[in-house]
């Protein structure tokens, strides 16, 4: 059974769909504020229109890469819609071919990341898309990972970022040139 709101909203503007992300306290531990982006996702006008928005002035692009498992659902979507490749950037031990890895810091804890050595050729250009720039510790290890296959990284788009976690800060102090992108601050 879908609910009304999944199937009445008519999305035409980009605050209407981002207004479909609800906020979950205490999820997944005491303390975090998590935003749920499914509702957003069930609609299907809302989504395309974050596509979309996430697409402009992206031209030039061989790939877009995606951090698991959220970031998979927004690469995947603006890879097809702008005729590009997707690269799935994973957690350690789920790719099956010779990887890269590097370990970051999350808001509740660390984990590692992986991506294929053969996933971009060298002097190609991906961009990084994720749902939320929190730490920064997440997109920091995409963008290093992706830099050891020889690729460049063009740009990274979120669609939330948490102000107060100050994880754009944490990217520049790395990558001081890296043009970041957020849809809605928060």
């Amino acid at each position: 059974v879908r609910t009304q709101k999944y199937e009445t909203i008519s999305i035409v503007k980009l605050d209407d769909a981002l207004s479909l992300i609800r906020q979950i306290p205490d999820f997944p531990l005491p303390g975090i504020l998590f935003h749920d982006i499914t509702p957003l996702l069930g609609n299907s006008k809302a989504f395309k229109t974050i596509i979309e928005e996430m697409s402009k002035d992206e031209i030039g692009l061989d790939y877009v890469a995606g951090m698991e498992a959220r970031g998979f659902i927004f690469a995947s979507a603006l890879s097809n819609h702008i005729n590009i490749g997707f690269i799935p950037i994973r957690k350690m031990g789920k790719l099956p071919s010779d990887t890269y890895q590097e370990n970051y810091g999350l808001e509740y804890g660390s984990d590692t990341l992986e991506i294929h050595k053969d996933s971009c050729a060298p002097d190609t250009k991906v961009l990084i898309v994720d749902d939320v720039l929190a730490t920064g510790g997440t997109a920091s290890a995409a963008i290093k990972l992706v830099v050891k296959t020889g690729a460049t990284v063009s740009k990274l788009v979120f669609l939330l970022e948490i102000e107060s976690l100050k994880g754009r800060e944490k990217i520049l102090s790395e990558f001081p040139e890296m043009n970041i992108r957020s849809l809605k601050m928060i």
